[in-house]
């Protein structure tokens, strides 16, 4: 599997477990405990076939980057998280890193 789907998989189980771990309430609350636990177990399988064949450090930079993106958004709609300017451009400082890193950097390969 193309390690850039894989990666995909493991941010998505890992922004949906660490959504649930806020809900587990310190794992007090079944369902949410487990969805952190399968969430975390997907995702850190995807992350270990994706470094197979991508550099540790990019696919690092491409996993935390959407994630504090993708965390941001989803508890901006769940929880009400509100975000003022600079926690904005901060993320979109976020966004242009991996974007950078994946259209111009070599390393990426």
């Amino acid at each position: 599997m193309n390690a850039y789907i894989t990666l995909f998989i493991a941010i998505i189980a890992e922004v949906i477990a660490t959504s649930a771990l806020k809900a587990s309430e310190s794992f007090t609350k079944l369902i949410p405990s487990l969805f952190v636990i399968l969430g975390y177990s997907i995702a850190f399988y995807c992350l270990s076939h994706t470094l197979k064949s991508m550099q540790t450090g990019i696919a690092y930079a491409i996993w935390s980057g959407l994630g504090i993106v993708l965390i941001s958004i989803m508890s901006y709609f769940i929880y009400g998280q509100k975000l003022d300017l600079p926690a904005i451009l901060g993320i979109l400082l976020i966004i242009s890193g991996v974007i950078l890193i994946n259209v111009f950097s070599d390393a990426s390969i």
